[in-house]
Parts: C-alpha cells; sequence; structure tokens
C-alpha cells in the first residue's frame, strides 16, 4: 500500500471513529430521557382533599383529582402511563395529551374526555399526607408531589 493510501485510509478511520464518539452521548440520552432531561409532562395542582364533606357520594369522589399537564408544543402519547399514590393505587393512562394542554384524573365514576378522566373508584385513593407518582410506559419515575405531616408540610 502507498503512503498517500495510507494517510487516506487513516484519515477515514480517524473521521469514522469522532463520528461514532460523536453519536454515543446523542444515544445514551435518547434512552436515559426522564433521567438526565427534565420531562415536559409534569403534575400539576393536586386536589387531594375533596370539598364539603367526604360522604363517599361519587360528587365527593370526584372532587378529588390530580392534574397532569404537557408543557411542551407537541402530543404525547401517555398510554401505559401510570399515576399512583402512596398505597401504590394505580390509575393507567391510555390517551394522547395535546400540547400544552392538561388532563385532570378524577377519583370516581365517570365518562372520560379531553380534559377529564375517571379511575372508576368507589373509594378515596389522595390522603392529607400522601404521594402522586407519575411514572412513563417503561416504569420510569416523571415526576412526583408530596404534601401533608409526613413530609414536612402542614
Amino acid at each position: 500500500m502507498s503512503r498517500s493510501a495510507r494517510r487516506i485510509t487513516a484519515a477515514v478511520l480517524a473521521s469514522g471513529a469522532l463520528v461514532a464518539a460523536a453519536a454515543l452521548p446523542a444515544v445514551a440520552d435518547d434512552h436515559g430521557r426522564g433521567h438526565s432531561q427534565r420531562s415536559t409532562v409534569v403534575l400539576g395542582k393536586i386536589q387531594y382533599n375533596s370539598p364539603g364533606r367526604d360522604n363517599g357520594s361519587n360528587r365527593s369522589l370526584n372532587g378529588e383529582w390530580v392534574t397532569v399537564t404537557n408543557t411542551s408544543r407537541h402530543s404525547v402519547n401517555l398510554r401505559g402511563w401510570t399515576l399512583r399514590d402512596e398505597s401504590r393505587r394505580t390509575y393507567r393512562f391510555d390517551l394522547r395529551l395535546p400540547g400544552r394542554s392538561s388532563v385532570r384524573v378524577h377519583t370516581g365514576v365517570g365518562r372520560d374526555t379531553r380534559t377529564d378522566v375517571y379511575q372508576d373508584l368507589r373509594r378515596y385513593v389522595w390522603d392529607s399526607s400522601d404521594t402522586a407518582t407519575l411514572r412513563d410506559a417503561h416504569g420510569h419515575k416523571v415526576d412526583s408531589k408530596s404534601w401533608g405531616h409526613r413530609h414536612g408540610r402542614h
């Protein structure tokens, strides 16, 4: 092999190594999404204590809810995502959340719409001291919020 052919081969191999090295962090970041980058889907306002008397009625149950907000311009498929309390009561999403919009997850029974979904439960979920945890379809924690005495808030 001539000297110029060896130089060209070395230059091609070196540039290929640089391209591969530059591509690695992008791949790693993509697989680690939700860990190294802040998610565009977050927990918003939480109404954990239903207004009025806690009489177990469907109206009272639906008075407690958690808001999930998509802060990006693009819609996010929440199919398979979960919302869970400390007692491991879990709601599994089956919806696409449009960009810059929110959905309220109510505890009681109801008919799902673009802005409100229902867990169809007949008992309260969100205690006066609790944690709401949102996880993506792969089980990665996306966001969580805690409240009450056990969490240092009175």
